[in-house]
């Protein structure tokens, strides 16, 4: 993914109002990320828990959508499977986030969803650049770029369902 900034994020949404997306809480760290391995950008609001955020290349232009998650717990001891990079997560570490569609559906309250990595970090998990103690990834023969375009495939048909 190429470098975004902060302008480029915020002008990037389009499940939320232009004052929504200009209130919400940016990462500080963008020119930190490790770009080259990203196949999105995507972040948890540390200050709102329920909110979550992705931006991805979609085509030629950005896109980005404001997810949101329930704050409830569900089982500790349960082991979940992210939808987009088959990252295997115990606890809360996969979670259902729900995106507001695009236009007039989200306006009228309809809205996707996708389990997902908690911390939105799928890129990572699938290059093995991320992991954690309740994280683990399935021994695939599938080559590392076949993972990549799986997961980024994965992706894109989600995105094409916010504007379906």
């Amino acid at each position: 993914m190429k470098p975004l900034s902060e302008r480029d994020v915020r002008a990037s949404f389009v499940n939320c109002s232009k004052g929504e997306a200009g209130r919400l809480a940016v990462p500080r760290d963008l020119a930190d990320r490790p770009w080259e391995e990203l196949d999105f950008l995507g972040w948890r609001d540390a200050g709102a828990p329920d909110r979550g955020y992705l931006v991805a290349e979609r085509g030629d232009q950005l896109v980005g959508v404001a997810l949101r998650t329930s704050t409830q717990r569900h089982g500790l001891l349960r082991s979940s499977l992210c939808s987009l990079c088959l990252t295997t997560h115990q606890g809360g570490g996969v979670v259902l986030m729900a995106a507001r569609k695009a236009g007039v559906a989200g306006r009228e309250g309809n809205s996707v969803g996708l389990y997902v990595c908690a911390d939105l970090a799928c890129s990572l998990y699938v290059r093995g650049r991320k992991s954690s103690a309740t994280a683990t990834r399935i021994q695939e023969s599938l080559t590392l770029e076949e993972q990549v375009e799986r997961t980024t495939g994965k992706l894109a048909a989600f995105l094409d369902s916010l504007f379906a």
